[in-house]
């Protein structure tokens, strides 16, 4: 699948304006049922580098075989966003 840079701009404008990140997901799910949005704990993505910030806001793409869910920095093997939130 993939996102192209279309696709992430479009996330970025979504999930840096909603009022939560909750809501981020909520927004994003809906406009794109097919695509996976998990929310994660900030400490749990700290050796990772974000595709996006925004703000206190980052998101990590992420990548699936089907079986095990991996972070990927590549957007074209991302099949899902994983959300978190600097305090």
């Amino acid at each position: 699948m993939g996102f192209t840079a279309d696709y992430l701009r479009s996330a970025s404008e979504v999930i840096g304006a909603a009022p939560s990140l909750r809501d981020a997901a909520a927004i994003w799910r809906a406009r794109d049922p097919a695509i996976r949005v998990l929310l994660v704990d900030a400490m749990d993505m700290r050796d990772e580098t974000p595709a996006l910030l925004l703000g206190h806001r980052r998101v990590y793409l992420a990548t699936s075989n089907g079986h095990c869910w991996s972070v990927t920095e590549q957007p074209d093997e991302a099949t899902a966003l994983i959300l978190t939130e600097e305090s």
